[in-house]
């Protein structure tokens, strides 16, 4: 039997209704992902049009944050997921919409919208329990499916190489040691960052600041991947940063597979 192609693609939208009213149906529609995973969907599914909840040749599921105008994150698929699994089933979290679980016949995906630290230490907390009670659920997934991805907005720069300033942004959320130690945890565990698989290059980012129009200068972070369990690199060919699309203050990310 013939593998097949799988495109999966995973962007931080900042704003599903801002996203759509700018080139995101154009770039969507050229793009045609297999999977689509975004975050920072901002918004409740009642409070999208059919423009962005039916779109032809995808199936979607959101979830949502209970305060509008927060956080959410969103999967379209071309194939309708065996499950789909909502946050983890602990208010603590699940009430800032920030993770789906979609599974699939030859792998599972969580598309995550990890906490920002940037509150101060109370968050930074928080943002640690969140990355602690993600991974248990993932781990007792492997245990099940060997396939495993874990994309999304991680919001922690995990490497020097990963962001344009690292000695200035040393003590600041976002690139702190006990953050970068987490992402340290998890490769121990046997998850890859797969971009750095292909590409070792500095310089490559997902995410500028808006209000300093660092993009223009490309002083910028890396914190939006594609982790994997360490089975399934083997059917991975190719992943990819997509800097030069335009419509958010982060940009999309790429995982391709054959199956």
């Amino acid at each position: 039997m013939a593998k097949k192609d799988i495109k999966i693609f995973c962007w931080n939208v900042n704003g599903i209704r801002a996203a759509w009213k700018k080139d995101f149906p154009k770039w969507f529609k050229k793009t045609s992902p297999d999977v689509l995973c975004l975050q920072e969907t901002k918004a409740q599914f009642e409070q999208l049009d059919e423009a962005i909840t039916k779109v032809s040749g995808y199936c979607c599921h959101f979830f949502s944050a209970e305060k509008k105008g927060y956080s959410g994150v969103a999967i379209y698929s071309k194939t309708e997921p065996i499950k789909i699994t909502k946050g983890f089933g602990n208010p603590y979290f699940d009430s800032e919409g920030r993770v789906i679980q979609a599974d699939y016949k030859d792998f599972t995906i969580y598309n995550v919208y990890f906490p920002n630290g940037g509150r101060g230490p109370d968050r930074v907390k928080y943002k640690l329990d969140f990355y602690d009670e993600l991974f248990f659920h993932v781990e007792k997934q492997r245990k099940k499916q060997k396939n495993i991805i874990i994309c999304g907005d991680y919001n922690t720069a995990h490497k020097e190489i990963d962001l344009a300033r690292p000695k200035e942004n040393a003590g600041n959320t976002g690139f702190l040691p006990e953050e970068r130690a987490w992402i340290d945890t998890i490769v121990n565990l046997g998850y890859i960052d797969i971009f750095r698989e292909f590409n070792q290059k500095p310089n490559e980012y997902t995410y500028w600041d808006v209000f300093t129009r660092a993009r223009e200068r490309n002083v910028g972070w890396r914190i939006d991947y594609f982790f994997i369990s360490k089975e399934m690199k083997k059917i991975v060919t190719d992943a990819k940063i997509h800097q030069k699309v335009m419509g958010s203050d982060h940009c999309p990310i790429e995982l391709d597979l054959k199956i």
